[in-house]
């Protein structure tokens, strides 16, 4: 189901994204994907089937276990994802990918193009490399700003992160109160490993975006990703300048 790879990127074959499926590994990520399952009917019906849930859907490998879990059981959840205007040309199949394999239109949320304007002839356009602080501001632009427009009269949202991928992540709970947008977040997958993850995408044929397989673990603006050796942490690749504990982007940073 997969759409291909860059021209510009051969194929690759990695490891991480073709997992050994034992009937061990597939037992657990039934009994996962069964919880999961459940914990999203449950937000249903605890928040409501009228737009008030929504799933941010960045279109990474969890992000595909959740919106099958959701679309393949008209599950009333709203989908929305971020367009910040750099993403890798592999996401954009991705999301051409996903709209045809379940036949619906993604809710898409795009910057301020006058924000965007501001910035780059403020810092210049690649200023996010020079410093923590012109970076945060280049992602408050291009995703903390749609987030909050997205996220405007919702009561819950819904997100693919998992507690293993990045120290700033460690303890995550299933549900937790974001205080910064003033309402309930829930992660179903915060205690899936990436087998796991991989199992399901690999056990139900799901679409996925093809930098994956070029060693891309995690993927976000096209600048600001790159591949990863085997044996580094899964978000080595974003911000790799940066020092671990700054590797984020805001979205998902705790408030005091």
């Amino acid at each position: 189901m997969n759409s291909g790879v860059s021209a510009l990127r051969p194929p690759a074959a990695n490891p991480a994204t073709r997992p050994q499926l034992s009937a061990e590994l597939r037992a657990a990520v039934d009994a996962k994907a069964t919880a999961a399952l459940a914990l999203l009917r449950t937000a249903v019906a605890e928040f409501g089937a009228g737009g008030e849930l929504a799933f941010a859907n960045s279109f990474g490998a969890e992000d595909m276990v959740l919106t099958d879990l959701i679309l393949a059981n008209a599950l009333p959840i709203e989908i929305f994802s971020l367009d910040t205007g750099r993403l890798p040309a592999e996401t954009y199949s991705l999301i051409g990918a996903v709209e045809r394999r379940y036949g619906t239109k993604l809710k898409i949320y795009f910057p301020d193009a006058g924000a965007v304007e501001h910035y780059v002839r403020s810092h210049g356009i690649n200023a996010f490399y020079d410093s923590v602080e012109l970076r945060k501001a280049c992602c408050a632009v291009r995703k903390m700003e749609p987030l909050r427009r997205a996220l405007a009269g919702k009561k819950a949202w819904i997100t693919g992160l998992r507690a293993a991928q990045s120290v700033t992540r460690s303890g995550l709970p299933v549900r937790e109160f974001d205080a910064g947008n003033g309402l309930d977040k829930l992660n179903p997958l915060s205690d899936w490993s990436e087998t796991e993850v991989w199992a399901y995408i690999r056990t139900h044929d799901l679409p996925y975006n093809a930098l994956h397989d070029q060693f891309y673990p995690s993927i976000g603006c096209a600048p600001c990703t790159r591949a990863i050796a085997l044996g580094e942490d899964v978000r080595a690749g974003r911000w790799w300048w940066e020092d671990p504990a700054s590797k984020e982007c805001g979205l998902h940073v705790k408030k005091g």
